[in-house]
């Protein structure tokens, strides 16, 4: 059994999935914006919506994370080494991890709905820092390695 290119496509898919529901939760708050920043002071279920969604995307976006960790990790101790390589891709991701997590508790959590646009665009500044982050590992390991 070829445990090498097991391991690498579990690596490859868990962080796609980690990567599509950031996306996707890009999409989504996208399609919410109108409802939670209206001038109507009563913005519905939304809200609900919202946070219902974002409990959701959470448990799946943190199986991809913790999954493609594990098996990077695995990669790295089993098959390829602890190359420089490999500390600038854990370095990204660690400090990917410190900025989004920062900018959740100090800009996003904070919101009340309805908001202002200045203040929903904050959500996109969250997306800006996430997907800045994925495209700096995937230009690490594809054209850097």
């Amino acid at each position: 059994m070829d445990w090498h290119a097991i391991l690498r496509f579990i690596h490859v898919t868990s962080f796609a999935t980690w990567f599509g529901t950031v996306f996707a939760s890009l999409f989504f708050l996208k399609t919410l914006e109108p409802k939670l920043t209206g001038s109507d002071n009563d913005p519905g279920d939304y809200p609900m919506l919202l946070q219902t969604y974002i409990k959701l995307e959470t448990k799946v976006a943190d199986a991809g994370f913790k999954t493609a960790i594990v098996s990077g990790l695995l990669l790295a101790f089993f098959f390829h080494g602890w190359t420089v390589g490999i500390m600038i891709k854990v370095g990204i991701i660690v400090l990917q991890v410190a900025l989004t997590m920062g900018y959740i508790i100090k800009a996003i959590q904070p919101l009340q709905y309805p908001c202002s646009r200045s203040d929903y665009k904050k959500w996109y500044n969250l997306f800006t820092i996430s997907l800045t982050m994925f495209a700096l590992v995937l230009s690490v390991t594809f054209f850097l390695l």
